[in-house]
């Protein structure tokens, strides 16, 4: 088939890296994969004349919102990857969230990463002045540097360096983060909020903290305990291979692009 996948793609961020994955896994399946930033769009009559133009049979939108809205009404089946921003954010806002709701109508499938992303949790969206005061505070603070985004592999290479990777997010959907450095085997401390404790179980495959207090309290005790951190290191690595598989994934994947072939049949 010839797809349309649509999706926001600023560089180096979580959703590019997904976008690829995702292509990869439709390719290998021997599928024609357009990607295209769902951005570069303004309206579904857009979508439209370039759906016709590139004659393509399908699509595949990564955000609920930001891309799905751009498919409705383009008479091809299309299946959707909630983006995280989509279910935790803009769920919140009636206009956004009406839209949203007609476009899962429309839908043959819907794709979410984990069971809280799957239940719609509530997330904050960091806005521009919280980003300015965040970065006014580091500057502030010796000892911890704001590192600008980087290359995957850049990325990987600095994580396989660090004593441990920590996500301190108010909310979240599925933290790719977590998930490289558990493939990379470097130790995991999360806030105990539902999007982390859908992959790190405490003392098991990483450290859950709930306060800076604990924070602390339980970064020291993986320092001073070798065993602890092989342990959890272990367990993490087994996760993401039995879970999280990327085989797995691109299975999954080629039979949900078989029921837009289906579609297209009917």
């Amino acid at each position: 088939m010839r797809l349309l996948f649509l999706a926001a793609l600023r560089r180096h961020t979580g959703n590019a890296v997904t976008a690829q994955r995702v292509r990869d896994h439709l390719e290998a399946a021997g599928h024609v994969c357009i990607l295209k930033d769902a951005f570069d769009f303004e309206s579904p009559s857009e979508i439209s004349n370039f759906i016709k133009a590139e004659n393509l049979e399908a699509a595949v939108a990564l955000h609920l919102y930001r891309g799905g809205r751009l498919l409705q009404g383009n008479g091809i089946p299309f299946g959707i990857i909630f983006g995280g921003t989509d279910l935790n954010e803009d769920v919140n806002q009636g206009d956004k969230n009406k839209v949203m709701g007609k476009v899962l109508e429309e839908a043959r499938f819907a794709v979410a990463f984990t069971e809280s992303m799957k239940q719609t949790a509530q997330r904050q969206w960091v806005d521009p002045v919280f980003t300015r005061e965040v970065k006014a505070k580091v500057k502030r603070t010796p000892g911890v540097r704001l590192i600008r985004e980087m290359a995957q592999e850049d990325l990987h290479a600095v994580m396989k360096n660090c004593f441990a990777l920590v996500n301190s997010s108010v909310s979240e959907g599925m933290s790719a983060a977590i998930l490289e450095a558990m493939d990379l085997e470097v130790p995991v401390l999360a806030r105990n909020i539902p999007g982390n404790t859908a992959v790190v179980k405490h003392e098991v495959t990483g450290l859950l903290f709930s306060d800076p207090q604990e924070f602390v309290q339980l970064a020291k005790r993986l320092v001073s305990n070798p065993s602890l951190e092989k342990e959890i290191v272990a367990n993490g690595r087994e996760y993401v291979r039995k879970y999280h598989s990327w085989q797995e994934e691109r299975q999954t994947y080629r039979q949900l692009v078989r029921t837009l072939e289906r579609s297209t049949e009917d």
